[in-house]
């Protein structure tokens, strides 16, 4: 089983074009600035979804990279956040989210899932064999996981962090069931960060609101 996954990981890194190795190394490098709480967390970030909108647009995988163009919108709209600081502060602080903050995010995500299956049935609607397995209805649920994470993070809100820490232990097997080895050991990567960065910033905000 070791020889076997060693083998389909080889076969996927040699089947990665050098544009999907840039892309995974600045996601990587995206997420380790986001556990910094470093701004480096977007222009990186951004290098990385829009070559994925330009491999999704070749390989015609067009909700992909919507979805990928979507995360470019936010990646801008999080970086211009990030920059708005409060008045005599060096930096946007960050916070724990409040009972309204949860219970919006908790109405984006529905909003999330109900707009992307639609999507979803106008691009892949007559193909039957697509929606005979429960892959679509995961990828719905993940991605809209993301969106709501992304939201979060460009408040600089801790609980981003749960959002990202559930969508990665969902990707990891999911990438892996798919045959995308490579991908399910960056989401895997993605996971420690995000347990890392949910530790970093949950210490960061306690210390500034004296939350216990």
């Amino acid at each position: 089983m070791e020889v076997s996954f060693i083998d389909t990981l080889y076969q996927n890194l040699l089947d990665s074009s050098w544009l999907e190795i840039v892309a995974v190394i600045f996601g990587l490098l995206s997420v380790w600035f986001a556990k910094k709480a470093n701004i480096l967390v977007y222009p990186t970030g951004i290098v990385s979804v829009l070559i994925y909108v330009y491999i999704c647009f070749y390989a015609q995988l067009y909700a992909d990279m919507g979805i990928n163009a979507f995360y470019f919108v936010m990646s801008v709209y999080g970086w211009i956040m990030w920059t708005r600081k409060p008045e005599g502060s060096e930096e946007r602080p960050i916070t724990f989210s409040t009972k309204k903050d949860k219970l919006i995010s908790a109405a984006i995500f529905v909003f999330s899932l109900i707009f992307i299956l639609i999507l979803l049935k106008n691009f892949k609607g007559d193909d039957p064999a697509y929606w005979s397995t429960i892959i679509p209805y995961i990828d719905t649920f993940t991605t809209s996981i993301f969106i709501v994470g992304m939201l979060l993070m460009a408040f600089k809100k801790v609980e981003n962090w749960i959002y990202w820490i559930v969508g990665d232990l969902i990707s990891i097997p999911l990438y892996f069931y798919k045959g995308l080895v490579f991908t399910s050991l960056q989401f895997l990567i993605f996971l420690v960060l995000a347990v890392m960065g949910y530790i970093e910033w949950k210490q960061k905000a306690t210390r500034i609101s004296g939350h216990a």
